[in-house]
């Protein structure tokens, strides 16, 4: 019995380290999340001041990382919020983690020449690091283009199948506004020739009912009296009292 009970508190105690350290670890990446998005957030309002308050090419290496960073971290969020969804859209996610070596080599280039007292040597150097600049935000664009493109054409796709369903259902709730055929009278007889016999006259061609015109083949013989039509017994009816013979 103390052995069962020494095992049973050793593994409420594990359990509770275990929950312990994963609570700990959810709560140091959350953390770190929320300081890495502060920090970018502090990066991009420095690099947007200093676009605009510095002049020359110091504002204008500002202006291409910001142009990268923005670029570079739209594509990312809209390919990995998609490829949850859509499995195809691993292979572009792997596209995109190669281009974004490219990227982070270009964002250091660009910071360290932010404090390069030169500015000759910063105005030969801008052509090329515009065109880096350009090329990679443009394949980043791209990707993020044709995912959501993508994403799109799914979306309509699914609605044109949905409203078709919707159509056919409606018309089937709304079945009683559809008419019904009429049906084709029967063909009046052809009036008599001249020279007819008189309508007293027994005539051939008469049948034995008298009447003036042959009975189609088709048509069913009614009978007489219409035969009484059993009316259904309901629940919530009572029963009928059978009527005093006194």
């Amino acid at each position: 019995m103390i052995t069962v009970i020494a095992l049973l508190f050793l593994l409420f105690v594990v359990l509770g380290a275990y929950a312990t350290v994963k609570a700990v670890g959810a709560a140091k990446r959350g953390v770190d999340r929320t300081i890495d998005q502060a920090r970018r957030t502090v990066e991009d309002r420095a690099l947007r001041a200093k676009s605009f308050a510095q002049p020359g090419p110091t504002g204008e290496i500002a202006q291409l990382r910001l142009r990268l960073r923005t670029s570079m971290r739209a594509t990312q969020e809209a390919l990995r919020a998609g490829v949850a969804e859509d499995e195809s859209l691993k292979e572009s996610l792997g596209l995109f983690e190669r281009l974004s070596a490219h990227g982070y080599e270009l964002d250091r280039d660009l910071k360290r020449l932010e404090s390069e007292p030169d500015r000759a040597t910063l105005a030969e150097r801008l052509p090329g690091l515009r065109e880096r600049t350009e090329r990679i935000t443009k394949s980043a664009d791209s990707l993020r283009w044709a995912a959501r493109d993508r994403a799109g054409r799914f979306a309509q796709d699914d609605l044109d199948s949905l409203s078709a369903q919707i159509d056919v259902e409606a018309g089937a709730l709304r079945h009683w506004t559809t008419e019904d055929p009429t049906p084709a009278s029967a063909p009046w007889p052809e009036a008599p020739a001249a020279g007819a016999p008189a309508a007293g006259a027994p005539a051939e061609g008469r049948t034995g009912s008298g009447s003036p015109w042959p009975r189609p083949a088709d048509e069913p013989t009614r009978p007489a009296i219409t035969p009484p039509v059993r009316r259904p017994a309901y629940p919530w009816q009572k029963k009928p009292r059978p009527e005093s013979t006194t």
